[in-house]
């Protein structure tokens, strides 16, 4: 475990790296000893420097290592997640600058606008559907402010899950589609880069957004009305490259894209 100075500091390292756009050794490197919880504190101590020094406005949550391939490669056993603030929200004919980021990805996701607040504790599927206003089409923006996405489970959790932007389109009421039979391609160009199902996530996205609430209520972190919960992505991530657009096709929600300059 670290001392709060050493977190502080931890926190820091990652504010420079991502303003700076030069991404730094892992943090497991240079703080001895960094475990899960020390980086969820390291990752709410950056939250809250951008909400109360920056203004920014936490619009939601992700959901990340949601699929066992992944959770087996960082060694856990459970996902882990980040914020998502207002700063993030992309736009389908905005393209974004792709050297404004160390090394962006994209990954397809099932996102999840909520019409009414979730409980925390004991939050079920039933509770998750029961709250959700739309299920969306969504391109989750990762990238990574540890060199060479030289990641542990501690770096990426303190590094906010990896998160940097999302866009979303229009979506359905959860109740028109079958939220464990999604399917997905992500293209560019005409050419197919990855494709995937929805129940990759947890075989059931819906319920990685319930245990995404269950478990950020042990930090007293709210799921509130309006936030968007993305719950993981449907298939691998892609590399970002200036000049694409990437399109996400979902089977019974519709598409997204987002374009890089």
């Amino acid at each position: 475990m670290l001392n709060d100075q050493l977190r502080r500091e931890a926190a820091e390292v990652l504010r420079g790296a991502e303003a700076r756009r030069r991404p730094v050794r892992p943090l497991v490197e240079l703080f001895e000893g960094i475990g899960a919880q020390d980086a969820y504190e390291i990752q709410l101590l950056n939250i809250r420097h951008r909400v109360h020094s920056a203004g920014a406005r936490v619009t939601g949550h992700k959901v990340g290592l949601s699929s066992p391939v992944m959770q087996a490669m960082m060694g856990v056993d459970e996902p882990d997640y980040g914020h998502l603030l207002d700063a993030m929200e992309l736009h389908e004919d905005v393209p974004v600058p792709a050297a404004a980021y160390c090394a962006p990805r994209v990954e397809v996701e099932v996102g999840f606008v909520l019409g009414a607040d979730l409980p925390g504790e004991g939050c079920t599927v039933a509770d998750v559907l029961a709250a959700t206003e739309r299920v969306v089409p969504a391109l989750e923006l990762i990238d990574s402010r540890i060199a060479d996405w030289r990641i542990t489970i501690a770096d990426t959790i303190a590094d906010n899950a990896s998160s940097a932007g999302y866009v979303i389109g229009a979506g359905v009421d959860p109740r028109e589609v079958d939220l464990k039979a999604v399917e997905a391609t992500l293209t560019s160009g005409g050419e197919l880069l990855a494709s995937g199902r929805s129940d990759a996530v947890l075989g059931d996205p819906a319920e990685s957004v319930a245990w995404l609430a269950r478990t950020v209520a042990r930090f007293g972190v709210p799921l509130r009305k309006g936030h968007l919960v993305l719950p993981g992505s449907c298939t691998r991530a892609v590399d970002v490259t200036a000049g694409r657009t990437y399109t996400a096709e979902f089977t019974g929600l519709g598409s997204v894209s987002l374009s890089f300059s």
